[in-house]
C-alpha cells in the first residue's frame, strides 16, 4: 500500500479519533482528511484507511460511494455538482445540466481537458427548499438559474 497520511494528517487524525467512543467511528473524519490530503480517494486510500481506522475494505467504499463530497477520481479545479433529485428537477435542475453539458462539453463524470472543471450530477444535496442547487467544490449555490449559473462559469475561467 504507497497510500499514507502525512505526519500532521495522521496527527489531526489521531486527536480527532480520541473524540469517538469506538474509532471505527471516525471514517467520514478520515475521509475529510484523505480528500484534503491527496484530492481524492483512491482504491489505495480506501484500503489505508480501512486499516487506519479499524473497518472492513467494503465499509469505507460503501460510504466513499454513497456520500457526493468523496471523489474517486481526480476533480477539475472547479467541481461543479448539479443536484437532479425530484425538487431541482421540478424547479429547473435539467436546464443547469443541459447548460454545463452544452457550454462546457462536459457529461457527468467527465473532466475538461485543461482540468479546470469537471462535472458530475448527484442525488440530493439537503437543500431541497432551495432548489436547484449547485455545489462547486464545497460551496453550495441554491436557487440556481442558467443565468447566475453563467455568470459563475465565466468568472471561473478568469
Amino acid at each position: 500500500m504507497s497510500v499514507k497520511f502525512s505526519d500532521t494528517a495522521l496527527k489531526e487524525f489521531e486527536e480527532i479519533a480520541t473524540h469517538y467512543p469506538d474509532r471505527r467511528a471516525s471514517l467520514l473524519p478520515a475521509l475529510w482528511i484523505a480528500s484534503r490530503e491527496f484530492g481524492f480517494i483512491s482504491q489505495d486510500t480506501m484500503e489505508y484507511l480501512a486499516e487506519l481506522v479499524g473497518v472492513p475494505y467494503p465499509r469505507v467504499y460503501e460510504v466513499v460511494t454513497f456520500y457526493t463530497m468523496y471523489q474517486r477520481k481526480q476533480p477539475g479545479k472547479y467541481h461543479l455538482q448539479v443536484c437532479h433529485t425530484l425538487s431541482c428537477h421540478l424547479c429547473g435542475a435539467d436546464e443547469l445540466k443541459k447548460y454545463v453539458e452544452e457550454k462546457l462539453g462536459l457529461k457527468s463524470g467527465e473532466t475538461t481537458p485543461d482540468g479546470l472543471f469537471s462535472y458530475s450530477t448527484v442525488e440530493c444535496l439537503g437543500s431541497c427548499h432551495t432548489a436547484p442547487v449547485v455545489r462547486i467544490n464545497d460551496d453550495y449555490h441554491e436557487s440556481m438559474d442558467v443565468e447566475q449559473f453563467d455568470t459563475m462559469i465565466q468568472k471561473m475561467k478568469k
